[in-house]
């Protein structure tokens, strides 16, 4: 299990490794390439896109050939195309690299956790999971200080370098043991899923977080950069926020496990509303990195429970684990592609405070909703729908 877990976590960290570390590198590119808020927004955009696309296809390999094929072929192609990445200096380039880059990672976070959560006690899913997530949260940590790395040594350089590197993680995956499914599982169980209000439900709950962290990858790094921050320092800023976005996993993870994930998804939300009211506000660089610090922990509450709420009611309907990951990703990349376009594009025609305050009032709407649903007593076994203790005998909505 423990090496099951440090494989996991190593495949997710590269992973979110090279998608964060766009962050400081988009100043660079708005200004170098014209791009503006709406072109820095597609080019933020590209890679949940991809992952979107690759959502589906990479659950059916998994339900089908496995899930040490699927992270094989989702890992070499991350690797391939963060070398392309590096190499591109054109908008349409860019893009290509970073879409092609996110359809690749959808095929190896799926086959991950779903081989991680396939080997896990029902118990200890939750603390895995936040496990395995912080270390996502660290390669998140890592992108921004890699961004900035780039912007120092050439961006060419340092990708390729790194790039070729992480395909020492296919070697990794190649020797580790895992099971094929013995009966392969139709697609059709995974269009059934949303037919399940509870399954909507916490899907909602992976879409509303990407959507908010999505309007901060685009927004925050441009205003930070209009202050007088530079590559290096917006990076630092991101890096701070990661850290203890990671922590704060490990203790939610814990959480969900002995409360159940709709206990830290109220925190979570309460904490969004009045983060997300905050953000557009700060005139000054040193508390506008405060606000992103604040935001990371606010919003990445959400991830482990919401992505442990996916899990168990997958289980309960019998779901193959590759298929309950690519419902993760197809909850996370519409939201994390949204809030990266249309937040730039919606700031850019209006101002950064409308986005911010669009997503405060809907993570108030979500809060208002939940509470009605379950009632106010935060009980686990009669309105937690993801508990392990009581998954498959709840009736709630949410």
């Amino acid at each position: 299990m423990r090496r099951l877990l440090l494989l996991t976590s190593a495949i997710v960290f590269f992973d979110t490794l090279f998608f964060a570390a766009l962050t400081p590198l988009l100043p660079h590119y708005a200004h170098t390439l014209g791009l503006g808020k709406p072109g820095a927004g597609v080019l933020a955009a590209a890679y949940p896109a991809g992952a979107f696309l690759g959502a589906i296809p990479s659950g059916i390999v998994a339900a089908r050939a496995g899930v040490k094929p699927t992270v094989l072929v989702g890992l070499t192609i991350v690797g391939l195309c963060t070398v392309l990445f590096g190499l591109a200096n054109e908008p349409w380039q860019l893009d290509v690299a970073r879409f092609l880059q996110g359809l690749a990672s959808a095929f190896s976070w799926t086959g991950a956790l779903a081989w991680l959560v396939a080997a896990a006690p029902p118990g200890r899913r939750g603390r895995l999971i936040g496990a395995a997530f912080a270390t996502a949260v660290g390669g998140a940590l890592f992108g921004p200080v890699l961004g900035g790395v780039a912007s120092v040594a050439g961006i060419g350089w340092t990708f390729g370098v790194v790039g070729v590197a992480s395909l020492g993680l296919v070697a990794w995956a190649a020797t580790t043991p895992s099971a094929r499914p013995e009966q392969p599982q139709s697609v059709r169980m995974l269009a059934h899923a949303f037919g399940d209000l509870r399954v909507l439900a916490a899907f909602w709950f992976v879409v509303l977080p990407a959507l908010l962290f999505g309007t901060v990858s685009v927004l925050a790094p441009l205003r930070l950069a209009a202050l007088g921050f530079g590559s290096v320092a917006i990076g630092a800023v991101f890096l701070c926020a990661g850290a203890f976005e990671a922590a704060n996993n490990i203790v939610v993870g814990r959480l969900s496990d002995r409360r159940g994930p709709l206990f830290p998804i109220r925190i979570g939300l309460a904490a969004s509303i009045v983060v997300a009211a905050i953000y557009p506000w700060p005139d000054e660089r040193f508390a506008l990195a405060v606000v992103v610090v604040c935001g990371g922990l606010a919003f990445g509450t959400f991830f482990t429970p919401g992505m442990t709420l996916v899990t168990n009611l997958s289980e309960a309907r019998g779901l193959d684990h590759g298929y309950t990951f690519a419902l993760v990703n197809l909850a996370w990349a519409p939201g994390q592609a949204l809030g990266a376009a249309g937040g730039g594009e919606l700031a850019h025609a209006t101002r950064d405070a409308v986005p911010y305050l669009v997503l405060s009032v809907v993570c108030a709407l979500t809060l208002g909703a939940l509470w009605h649903l379950t009632g106010s007593t935060g009980s686990t076994t009669r309105s937690d729908p993801g508990s392990n203790a009581s998954s498959s005998r709840t009736t709630g909505a949410a």
